[in-house]
């Protein structure tokens, strides 16, 4: 039985299961593209390393030092800067729910394109409806088409953006990270208790109804939580 990408994860909560879940689904979907040495870029605390690894020969982890995760990055590097890596070392390329955290996203890209292998393939994801988040490191939001532009400037070709839900899921779980992050659950433990088991149950029915919501939903690029992209370095012909 093959690992799941969210069973690694730590942020997994009553509140939010659901996105780890939408990300399962994606990643499973773009595995193919998971291959020979892998560079996770923005990696965080690695928790999607023994995932990767099913599919990837190396795994390579890269973060900064600014990161308020616990890193375990194997190489420490400046992502709005040069990538302390070869050129076309890389033959694929992960980042989930980094770029919204650099000042310098385009220097980002392009160091990505720099060094993936040609023929190599960089998977990306972002949010879009999303709360601000790790501050003061969350920079920026991108729609589809600024996430195309900056792909396109880099050198990518045969991009792909793919809104990773609809506006049901995106309003769900925005609801739930706004009464997960207010402080209604104070007083004696004969107030909290209760409450907290409420608000579980109501968390746990917006997640379950969500994707039967969003089938409702015929425009999901419109009011996505987020996107995932898929673009590809082409081989260039001799000559």
């Amino acid at each position: 039985m093959s690992l799941k990408a969210s069973e690694f994860h730590p942020n997994k909560n009553w509140h939010n299961w659901y996105i780890y879940d939408i990300y399962d689904y994606y990643l499973d979907k773009y595995s193919p593209y998971f291959k020979g040495t892998l560079v996770d870029l923005g990696c965080g605390e690695a928790p999607y390393k023994k995932y990767f690894l099913q599919f990837a020969k190396v795994y390579i982890g890269v973060d900064w030092t600014n990161t308020l995760h616990n890193s375990k990055a194997d190489i420490v590097s400046n992502l709005n800067e040069k990538i302390m890596l070869e050129e076309s070392s890389a033959d694929s390329i992960v980042s989930i729910s980094v770029l919204e955290h650099l000042c310098e996203p385009q220097i980002f890209i392009n160091e990505s394109y720099r060094i993936l292998k040609e023929d190599g393939v960089m998977v990306l994801q972002v949010p879009w409806q999303w709360w601000v988040h790790e501050e003061p490191y969350d920079y920026f939001r991108y729609t589809p088409f600024g996430l195309t532009y900056m792909f396109e400037k880099a050198g990518f070709t045969d991009i792909e953006v793919e809104a990773q839900s609809g506006f049901f899921t995106m309003i769900i779980l925005k609801i739930n990270y706004f009464t997960a992050r207010v402080r209604y659950i104070k007083g004696s433990r004969l107030w909290r208790w209760p409450m907290l088991a409420f608000f579980r149950i109501f968390w746990g029915i917006g997640q379950l109804l969500a994707p039967y919501l969003d089938k409702l939903d015929n425009n999901w690029d419109a009011e996505s939580s987020g996107y995932f992209v898929v673009a590809h370095k082409k081989h260039k012909e001799d000559g």
